[in-house]
Order: structure tokens, then sequence, then C-alpha cells
């Protein structure tokens, strides 16, 4: 009977042992469960983390400077836009010291920088001298370019010799004032009251376009006078006897023709440090006979691009098609040649101001927008002329 005992004894504890290690191996497996789902929950957070900010960081670098893409504000200023409401850009003014929230001292607003930097990006693109030009964005009214154009001079030493006084550099100051561009855009109310019409796409292109096209004619043959000044409105002389202040042309020998050997001269009156930089701007009636050009081989002097986007070439110098350049005509200057981006400054501002007017048009509604640019010679050696004529 003790022995029986003994036996039903040990069978209870050796269930409960049973027991508790299979308990012991389920907890030890509900851990490493909990510790494998913990790790995917982190990961999980961190992907949407990650997702996160790649849908909030801007996709490009505003012109403003702003870092927010500024959704706020880009509804603001479509109800400004669309309907005259200004109370979101007030509102924003008052929170942000941004420019991009600015109420203009004169009357406007400032527009938001992806507009801005859209209507930007089309006049860099556009036939224009702006194209290969030096730009400049300045926060002033005017821009000053210090030209050092004569060296300081030197000479060889010996050890016991008396050394001589060197030439002093000759500073020149040339100021670059800004002037106000304007464009006045217009559109229906019913056409703003339609929410499927991309207002923002078509404020852009039309100021682009007006500004593009007025810039374009300053830079070549503006006065001056309330707008930029051409290089064509400097003065103009031989350039056997150029001097600083005026642009040197060289003649090609017959009014109103052009050859071959006239391109050659015109390409070496510029001074060496610039041709590694030049390019060549005429119209599109000039290039079309400048195109026709040959060599005493009877190659063409003229090369087209050997891919889309390429400028086409002439004597291997790019060529820009400017149609504000003059025809061919008896003593025009049709052709131009030089490093433009050290002979020709533009300096903007690089805000955009809009101002509504609902009344002045109806039932239209008129947009005025405002930039300022300037632009003028920085450089009088660096760019020649091509004269059509005999002297």
């Amino acid at each position: 009977m003790e022995r029986h005992e003994d036996d039903m004894g040990t069978e209870p504890r050796g269930a409960v042992e049973e027991m508790r290690r299979a308990v012991g191996g389920f907890v030890q497996d509900f851990k490493g469960f909990q510790d494998e789902m913990t790790i995917k929950l982190q990961q999980s957070e961190e992907r949407m983390t990650m997702l996160d900010r790649k849908m909030t960081l801007p996709a490009r670098t505003p012109l403003a400077g702003v870092v927010d893409s500024g959704a706020p504000h880009q509804k603001a200023l479509h109800a400004y836009i669309r309907n005259g409401d200004d109370d979101g850009l007030r509102g924003l003014e008052l929170e942000s010291k941004a420019l991009s929230a600015a109420v203009n001292s004169d009357g406007g607003y400032l527009v938001d920088p992806q507009t801005s930097d859209r209507v930007k990006s089309v006049l860099n693109a556009t036939a224009s001298i702006r194209a290969i030009a030096s730009v400049v964005q300045v926060e002033a009214t005017s821009y000053d370019v210090l030209v050092d154009h004569a060296d300081v001079g030197a000479g060889w030493a010996t050890e016991t010799g008396a050394v001589s006084e060197t030439d002093t550099p000759q500073i020149d100051r040339i100021t670059i004032p800004l002037h106000e561009l304007s464009a006045l855009p217009k559109a229906s109310q019913r056409l703003l009251d339609d929410s499927a019409f991309d207002i923002e796409a078509w404020l852009a292109g039309r100021i682009a376009d007006k500004f593009s096209r007025a810039e374009a004619a300053a830079f070549i043959h503006g006065d001056g006078i309330d707008k930029p000044k051409g290089f064509l409105a400097h003065a103009t002389v031989d350039n056997v006897i150029w001097e600083w202040g005026n642009l040197g042309y060289v003649p090609t020998g017959v009014a109103g023709e052009i050859t071959a050997d006239a391109v050659v001269d015109l390409v070496y009156a510029l001074g060496a440090q610039y041709r590694a930089q030049a390019s060549f701007v005429m119209s599109s009636k000039t290039a079309g006979i400048v195109r026709k050009l040959k060599d005493l081989d009877g190659r063409f002097l003229w090369s087209d691009g050997m891919t889309q986007g390429q400028p086409a070439r002439l004597m291997g110098y790019p060529v820009l098609v400017a149609e504000d350049m003059p025809d061919v005509a008896a003593d025009s200057f049709s052709v131009a040649f030089g490093d433009f981006a050290a002979g020709y400054t533009v300096a903007e501002r690089p805000d955009l101001r809009i101002l509504r007017d609902p009344f002045s048009a109806k039932p239209h509604v008129l947009f005025y927008a405002t930039k300022r640019v300037g632009g003028d010679v920085s450089d009088f050696a660096a760019i020649k002329l091509l004269k059509f004529g005999t002297a």
C-alpha cells in the first residue's frame, strides 16, 4: 500500500511539471510574438513618418525664400484673384513677415512663390538677351557695376636697380537703375468663377508673355528712359579707333550685304579673353542670310545644333536668334558678337506684385502686375557689332 501511495503521489507531480513546462513554452512563444509585433509596428511608424515628410516638403525652393509652400497663402491668393476677397491675405500678413504675404505700399499683393518662380523661369527661357547676359537680383532701386578696365602695370626689377612706379588701375562705376515693368491682363468674372479654370497658370502665362516681349526689345534698343538701356542705344565707333564708353564695329565693306570675311573679322575683333564665352545675336531674317555663307573651300560657316534644344553655331560659336535685332539694311547693325555675360547686366527685384481691378473694364477684371528690372552695358570691350556698310 505504501508503494502504491508513492506511485499515486508521483503522477500528480509529473502532470504539474509537464503542465508548467507547457505554460512556460506558451509564455515564451507569446513573448517572442509580442516582440516581433512591436518591431513591425516601429518599422511601420518609421515608414509613415518618412512618407509624411516627403509629402510635406516643398517640391522646389520658393523664389521669395519661404520654406513652406504656403497652402493657406495660395488659397488666399486664389480667393483674392477670383473674387477680390483679401481677408485671407491680410490675415496672413498679420501672422507672418514673409514677403509672399506682404502688401505693396502702392497697392496690390506679392504673388505666391510658385507663380513668381514660374514667371521667372519662362522669362529665362525666352529668346532674349536675358538668356546669355548676367542676371542679378537686388533689393535696392539700382545696381552698381565696378569695372577695372586698366591694368595695374608691372615691370622687371634688379637687385640693385631702382623700382619705377607702375600705373594705377582705373575703376569705372556703371549704375543700372531699376524701372517698373507692368502688364495688364484681363479676364471675365464668369471665367474666374469657373472652378475648372487654372487661374494661376493663366495669370503666369499672360504676365510672362507681356514681360518677356517688353524686356527683349528694351535690352537691345531701349533708350534708358523709364526702361533698360539696350546695347544698340550706345554710341558706336569703328573698332580701329575704339575707346571705352562706345561699342566697336566692323564694317562688311558693302552696304546692306555680308561676306564670310566680314564674319571672320568680327570674331577676331573681340579680345581673346572674351571669345571663349562669346555668342552671336541676330534676327531670323539675318540668320537666313548668314546661313548661306561659305568659306573658300565651299564649307558652310553655319552648323545646326546636333540635338534638339542646342543652339545653331556660326564658326563654332552659339547663335541666339533675337527678333528685336534689326534686319539687314544699309548701315544697319544687324549682327552682334560678344561675351554678353560680361558685357551686359540685367538687374531685377525678385518679387512680382498684382493689383486686382474689377471696376475699370466691367464685366472684365483687370490684373495690374508689376516688377522692377533694369539693364545696361557693363563692359564695352566685351561686345562687338557688324555694320552692313562700307565704313
